[in-house]
């Protein structure tokens, strides 16, 4: 049985100028002074055998005063032996017993080598300085802290992550700051669970954490519960920064979304020319025989008005039918020369008879002398498309949309396209371009579109955005670089 730590007898140990250790009827030690001076180190010494501590030793010296004492009852002394020395007397030198009634009950030992000592606090600030190197190396962040929450380890990548330095959060910061509020308790109540990765912890917990500027991080978390003897004393977390990981995986989204966008656009062309070439057929009969009533024919007046009609419409659903294979061409994606006023046109071209622009006003204020860009051109066609048919959608086919061009500085050329539709409610202006994102009705829309937009003008170089006009309605902007070649033609 051990002393109690305010017991008398410890006091005295501590207390005690010449080297002294109080050690057990099986030579573990309860105390020790550690010389002179000196930090008691009884701490690292409780409950481990003498010769242990102080040589390294699995078995007691040979002779152990400690021993001999046991067996006679009495003080032993060992004087040092005249030549060299021996490991023998590097010993402790005297020891005596500690009765309690008739039995001895502890056992003192004075005079030992301290250089064990100190040999065993070199290797402990060793050890500590590597595990303090060990964990600010570590590429996740980790946070340890008491049973009550206030951090005790806080590395650099902890610092990176939640903003704090590492000054701040061992200056008696609770763990709960790192987290929104009540995640912390959530997690613990994880933790104590078993589903989640075994009782007391877990493993890759998508949660949030919470940044020194409010701003929400989302990390995974592996977490687990500390104990001595039983008791719960501290936890200590992994934090792994998902954002990087969270943005690479958008944008492998928006490249899945575009590629299926691609292969729709491919069997859209394939469909397209099978449509054409039936269509032209029989177009290019209504052409030959009309021609043929004109020339061969003495018709009335009226009938040769009718028939020039006739040429007129069906000359009229070829160019249809030319322009729209020229929008649904697929060919290999590559960067050529580019007007981006011909995408324009022909989209509206195409776009301006249907039934949804019937009434609709189209303001073209197109910049003649606007220089080319380098540009994938099917791209381009379908950019334009998606966002005025986004215009018209907005203004419920009813309003006026304006189509501008221009150079807005030598090398880089822009485009609007305005609406007069509702506008775009504030908060959701940082979202629109978000992949899926959509505020129609399900089976309205897929969200798609201005992704779409987005990642294409990214590639391109260029950059497109959306703001409220002072009025009312929506405005577009688009801006791409300028084809170096042809800027400096124009510039030259």
């Amino acid at each position: 049985m051990y002393p109690d730590k305010r017991d008398g007898t410890i006091r005295a140990v501590e207390e005690q100028k010449r080297n002294l250790m109080l050690v057990s009827r099986d030579l573990k030690v309860i105390a020790t002074n550690y010389g002179p001076g000196r930090r008691p180190m009884g701490v690292q010494c409780m409950g481990r055998s003498c010769h242990e501590i102080l040589y390294c030793k699995n078995s007691p010296c040979h002779p152990c005063l400690a021993q001999e004492v046991l067996k006679t009852g009495k003080p032993a002394v060992r004087e040092k032996p005249d030549g060299d020395g021996s490991s023998a007397w590097e010993a402790c030198h005297y020891a005596y017993p500690l009765y309690s009634g008739k039995e001895i009950t502890f056992l003192v030992l004075l005079d030992y080598d301290v250089s064990s000592f100190e040999a065993m606090e070199e290797n402990l600030k060793r050890s500590n300085a590597f595990l303090i190197n060990l964990i600010h190396s570590a590429v996740d962040g980790v946070i340890a802290a008491d049973i009550r929450g206030r951090i005790v380890i806080f590395n650099s990548a902890a610092s990176e992550i939640c903003g704090f330095s590492e000054e701040e959060a061992l200056s008696g910061m609770n763990i709960r700051k790192v987290y929104p509020r009540g995640v912390a308790e959530k997690i613990m109540k994880k933790m104590r669970g078993d589903g989640w990765g075994g009782k007391g912890k877990v493993k890759n917990l998508k949660v949030d954490g919470m940044n020194r500027d409010g701003s929400r991080v989302p990390i995974a978390l592996d977490a687990a519960i500390v104990c001595d003897e039983g008791k719960e004393v501290a936890t200590i977390g992994f934090f792994r920064d998902m954002r990087e990981t969270l943005r690479m995986e958008e944008e492998l989204k928006g490249t899945q979304v575009q590629l299926l966008q691609a292969e729709k656009m491919a069997s859209l062309g394939k469909l397209a020319a099978g449509v054409a070439h039936q269509i032209n057929n029989p177009l290019g009969g209504i052409l030959l025989f009309a021609r043929l009533l004109l020339e061969e024919y003495d018709l009335p007046k009226e009938a040769r008005d009718d028939v020039k009609r006739i040429l007129r419409d069906a000359a009229r659903c070829r160019d249809t039918v030319g322009e729209l294979l020229a929008f649904a061409r697929q060919t290999r994606s590559e960067m050529a020369p580019f007007d981006i006023n011909q995408a324009i046109t022909r989209t509206l071209f195409l776009l301006e008879s249907q039934t949804l622009f019937h009434n609709i006003e189209i303001r073209s204020q197109l910049d003649l002398d606007l220089p080319q860009v380098m540009a994938d051109i099917q791209q381009m066609n379908h950019l334009f498309m998606n966002i005025i048919l986004n215009a018209a959608d907005a203004m419920d086919n009813e309003g006026v949309l304006t189509v501008a061009t221009g150079t807005v500085r030598p090398g880089r050329v822009f485009a609007e396209i305005s609406d007069t539709g509702s506008g775009i409610p504030e908060p959701l202006l940082k979202k629109i371009f978000d992949p899926f994102f959509t505020t129609k009705e399900a089976g309205e829309g897929t969200g798609l579109g201005l992704s779409l937009a987005y990642g294409i003008i990214e590639s391109h170089g260029g950059t497109i955005a959306a703001r409220n006009n002072p009025e009312k309605g929506a405005t577009f902007r688009v801006e791409i670089p300028a084809n170096p070649q042809t800027s400096e033609a124009d510039h030259g």
